[in-house]
């Protein structure tokens, strides 16, 4: 699987975790070089507190655009250490 944004593979990887339609790639597999901080946080009642990085590619900002949760709940501990996506980002084979 494939996740793109902006005309550049964000991350890349056979080893991804679906829940609730969302692909979850290993933590590894995302691309730091294009991630900046942001300290937007949401809440899930079966997966926990949500945290967010922002995509910084060829100058575009996505805010917000990836999502991964540091300590998930129990019920949601296979998504641990993986980060999935959002905002335009396409995931796919």
């Amino acid at each position: 699987m494939k996740a793109i944004w902006n005309g550049v593979v964000i991350a890349e990887s056979d080893d991804t975790v679906v829940v609730e339609g969302n692909h979850y790639f290993p933590m590894a597999a995302l691309k730091r070089e294009y991630t900046t901080f942001s300290n937007h946080r949401t809440s899930c009642p079966w997966k926990g507190q949500a945290s967010y990085f922002s995509l910084l590619v060829n100058g575009d900002m996505n805010p917000d655009a990836v999502w991964y949760y540091p300590e998930p709940y129990e019920a949601a501990a296979e998504i641990k250490d993986r980060v999935a996506f959002w905002k335009g980002v396409q995931v796919s084979e």
